[in-house]
C-alpha cells in the first residue's frame, strides 16, 4: 500500500516537471515568435496600404487634374479677353488711321482749292438702300451751304448739293445715274486739244463713271485727267473728276465714250468739302 502512494507521487512529481518544462518551453517559443508575427503583421499591413493607396492615389489624381482644368479655362478665358481687348484696340487705331488719312487728304485738297471758299463736313448719315444715291452731311444753310454746289471728299469730285436744313444737307452722288441733272459737263485737257463730253452714267460692276458726248475724234490715252468743264453753270472748271481707264466706242459706234476711273472712294465717304464760290480777290 505505501508503494502504491510512493509512485503515485512520483507520477504526479513527473507530471508535473513535464508541464513545468512545458511551460517553460512555451514560453520561450512565444518569446521567439514575437518577432515573426509584428513582421507577419507589417507585410499584412503594408499589403492594405498598398491596395487602398493605389485607388487613393487615383481619386486624388482626378481631383488635381479637374483644379488643373478649372485652371486652365480660367486662364484660356482671361486670355481670350486680352486678346478680345487687344482686337478692339487695334480697330479702333486703324479707324483713327483712316480718318487720319481722309482729314489729310481733305487738307491736301482745300489747300488745291485757293481759288475757291470751301466748307468742311462730315457725313452723318448713310441709307444702305440707297448707298450709292446720296448722304447726309453735318453743315447746313447757316453755314452758307446752297442746292447746286459741288462736294469733294478726298481728291475727286463726288457729287451736288441737293437739299439744304439750317443744320444738315443731303448731297447726290454722281454714282446716283436715276438723275439726270446730276450730270456733270466734264473735260479732257490735252497737249493739241481739249475733249468735253458729260458724266453721265456709272458702272456699278466696274466702279467707273461714263463721260460720253464726246464729239472730237482725238485720240484719248489712258490715265489722262478728267476733270469739271465749268460748262454746267453751277460746277466751277478745274474740279478733278478722275482719270480715263478705258475709251471705247458708243453703242451706234458714231462716238468715242471713255470709262472713268474715280478719284474719289465713293464707298468710303467720311469727309467732304463743299465748293462755296469763287474767292474774292485780295482776300485770303
Amino acid at each position: 500500500m505505501n508503494q502504491f502512494f510512493t509512485n503515485k507521487k512520483l507520477i504526479v512529481l513527473l507530471v508535473s516537471v513535464i508541464l513545468f518544462v512545458s511551460l517553460i518551453s512555451l514560453s520561450m517559443r512565444n518569446a521567439e515568435n514575437i518577432p515573426f508575427v509584428q513582421q507577419a503583421t507589417n507585410d499584412i499591413t503594408a499589403v492594405l496600404g498598398r491596395v487602398y493607396s493605389k485607388p487613393a492615389n487615383a481619386i486624388i489624381s482626378v481631383f488635381d487634374s479637374i483644379d488643373d482644368l478649372q485652371d486652365t479655362y480660367a486662364e484660356n478665358q482671361r486670355l481670350k479677353i486680352e486678346i478680345d481687348r487687344i482686337y478692339e484696340r487695334q480697330a479702333e487705331l486703324n479707324t483713327l488711321k483712316e480718318e487720319n488719312t481722309r482729314l489729310e487728304e481733305e487738307l491736301d485738297l482745300q489747300q488745291s482749292l485757293t481759288d475757291y471758299r470751301t466748307i468742311s463736313g462730315t457725313v452723318i448719315s448713310r441709307n444702305p438702300d440707297n448707298w450709292v444715291d446720296q448722304v447726309v452731311i453735318d453743315r447746313g444753310s447757316q453755314d452758307g451751304v446752297e442746292v447746286g454746289m459741288p462736294v469733294m471728299s478726298g481728291n475727286g469730285l463726288v457729287g451736288r448739293i441737293s437739299e439744304t436744313n439750317p443744320t444738315s444737307s443731303k448731297v447726290v452722288l454722281l454714282t446716283n445715274i436715276e438723275q439726270t441733272s446730276n450730270q456733270v459737263s466734264s473735260e479732257i485737257v490735252m497737249e493739241d486739244e481739249t475733249v468735253y463730253g458729260i458724266i453721265s452714267d456709272y458702272d456699278e460692276e466696274r466702279n467707273q463713271l461714263l463721260m460720253s458726248q464726246i464729239t472730237s475724234t482725238l485720240e484719248i490715252s489712258e490715265g489722262e485727267l478728267v476733270t469739271t468743264s465749268g460748262l454746267g453753270g453751277s460746277i466751277p472748271r478745274g474740279l478733278v473728276i478722275g482719270e480715263v481707264e478705258e475709251v471705247s466706242m458708243d453703242a451706234h459706234g458714231l462716238a468715242q465714250q471713255v470709262y472713268v476711273k474715280p478719284s474719289a472712294d465713293f464707298n468710303n465717304i467720311r469727309f467732304v468739302t463743299i465748293i462755296h464760290r469763287l474767292a474774292e480777290s485780295g482776300e485770303d
